[in-house]
């Protein structure tokens, strides 16, 4: 992973292009993981011998009404099986993209999805 310097994204700042056989993947994170990137790859179908490239994204603060939490999008993704890469050749888990579907994964010692951090008064 890489680490970046980010500021937190603007409410409804993601838009996905999304339908026919191209997916999208929201990865939730802990705010430890703010300004990492994540790296997702197709897994290779049986007769392919290359591993697939990678891709990825950064992990954003993202304010809701409820508070805060953070993710990392990644869009574009053909329909398929995808690991997802916790450090170098080390995986964090798989994914199955649906064309058409946002598939949301929770980084393995984050147990709930979107989980919020209330926001500061003020």
């Amino acid at each position: 992973m890489h680490q970046h310097s980010l500021a937190q994204s603007e409410t409804a700042s993601v838009v996905l292009d999304i339908g026919g056989d191209v997916g999208a993947l929201i990865i939730y994170t802990g705010q430890e993981f703010h300004g990492r990137e994540i790296e997702v790859s197709r897994i290779p179908d049986e007769d392919q011998a290359d591993p697939a490239p990678r891709t990825h994204a950064a992990v954003r603060e993202r304010q809701v009404h409820d508070g805060v939490f953070f993710s990392a999008v990644i869009t574009d993704l053909r329909a398929g099986s995808y690991t997802v890469w916790r450090e170098g050749d080390v995986p964090a888990g798989q994914v199955r993209i649906t064309g058409g579907a946002v598939t949301e994964f929770v980084w393995p010692q984050h147990a709930t999805a979107g989980r919020l951090t209330p926001r500061p008064a003020g």
